[in-house]
């Protein structure tokens, strides 16, 4: 009988964006490899004054071949309590429970230390980050309760491994490189993704793309629009992504840098159909951060092939190997406009065939092979 695999995180119809894409990706690749794979999402993710978009429900329809069960209130002890007796009945061989934030820490420690009282199910973690990017009172007792609960570890980043290690310093745990993201399609050519986004096919355009937080840096990015290089070469910027904090702060910078006909704003949830959309049209995706663990939007650009820049932070640095799959430069404006300008004299051919060498090292198969190893090498 195969083994039964649970993963534990956001999925349809949640509107996660990259979480959900991976934990969709991740379910069907254990399928795939012959495992029986469902997932268990959540009723209630984050209550509404908590949620920073405009919606956390998907307007797309469900993912085919996929068991997803919405069963988890993050807010309620009660719910933590069956959720967790439900899954320890159930008797999955593992559990992939996924963690990106303290304040779920709560819930999913709960429920985990009920599932654990079965003696049969092997609880692995993906810790996509553990110390949070925007801090909060609370935060280290939330993670201290969550990771006790897990008995093995895999990150995506050393950055993230060596945080872990600061709470957990002995139970087993892994870094494997994020999978690249292989489900929004083939590639389209520059010019039909242009004209189906409108835009002209002659120009200069760099992509920001995905939420928007302080952390990530479109600030900064902004200010380097600014620079008489960037002006004087035509370069365009496209912002495609939902604000995840106050968007009027932006708009004002934009009127102050005088920039406004330089920036080509789509401030929206970026719907799974449309991705490649935009991977597609931009010359180069730029990734401007402050600070970083790793990035989902890194293994999107590798699967369409898309050099990137990025800055000196967290993961992103081995992530994108200089002057090879890309550009790195430090979070300050100057800097990304010197790096900006050097990418368009390099040209973008110049990276493809990096870009393609590298992209063979991110697979989902050497994911599920590092989770299953890990949790059959558990004692029992």
């Amino acid at each position: 009988m195969a083994q039964k695999i649970v993963i534990i995180g956001p999925a349809w119809p949640l509107r996660g964006g990259g979480m959900t894409t991976f934990n969709h990706r991740l379910a069907r690749e254990f399928n795939a490899m012959g495992y029986d794979c469902s997932i268990c999402s959540f009723s209630l993710q984050y209550p509404s004054v908590f949620f920073p978009g405009k919606s956390q429900r998907s307007a797309e329809p469900s993912p085919e071949g996929i068991r997803i069960r919405s069963l988890i209130n993050s807010v309620n002890p009660l719910n933590w309590i069956k959720v967790g007796n439900l899954l320890q009945k159930e008797r999955p061989d593992i559990i992939v429970v996924r963690f990106w934030i303290p304040f779920m820490g709560p819930a999913l420690g709960t429920i985990l230390r009920r599932v654990r009282k079965n003696k049969h199910t092997r609880i692995v973690c993906i810790a996509d980050n553990v110390t949070p990017h925007e801090h909060r009172p609370g935060d280290r007792t939330f993670t201290r309760y969550f990771l006790k609960s897990c008995e093995a570890f895999i990150t995506m980043s050393e950055n993230v491994m060596a945080d872990l290690r600061v709470f957990e310093k002995t139970k087993p745990a892994k870094v494997v490189q994020h999978p690249l993201y292989d489900n929004f399609g083939d590639a389209l050519p520059k010019s039909e993704a242009r004209k189906l986004l409108g835009l002209p096919a002659e120009d200069k355009i760099i992509l920001f793309f995905g939420f928007i937080r302080k952390y990530k840096g479109l600030d900064i990015l902004l200010k380097a629009m600014a620079d008489e290089r960037i002006i004087k070469q035509g370069i365009k910027l496209i912002v495609a992504g939902e604000f995840y904090e106050d968007e009027n702060q932006y708009m004002e910078l934009i009127r102050q840098l005088n920039i406004k006909d330089r920036v080509i704003l789509h401030n929206h949830f970026i719907p799974d159909a449309e991705v490649r959309n935009y991977l597609c049209a931009a010359d180069v995706l730029i990734q401007p951060y402050r600070n970083a663990t790793q990035s989902g939007v890194t293994p999107l650009a590798y699967h369409f092939e898309k050099p990137m820049v990025v800055t000196n932070v967290g993961g992103l640095p081995f992530l994108v190997p200089h002057e090879k799959t890309g550009l790195v430069t430090i979070p300050e404006p100057n800097a990304i406009a010197d790096t900006i300008i050097k990418f368009y004299e390099l040209g973008e051919n110049y990276f493809t065939p990096h870009i393609r060498t590298e992209k063979q090292k991110y697979s989902w198969a050497s994911m599920v092979q590092t989770i299953t190893s890990l949790a059959n090498d558990l004692p029992q």
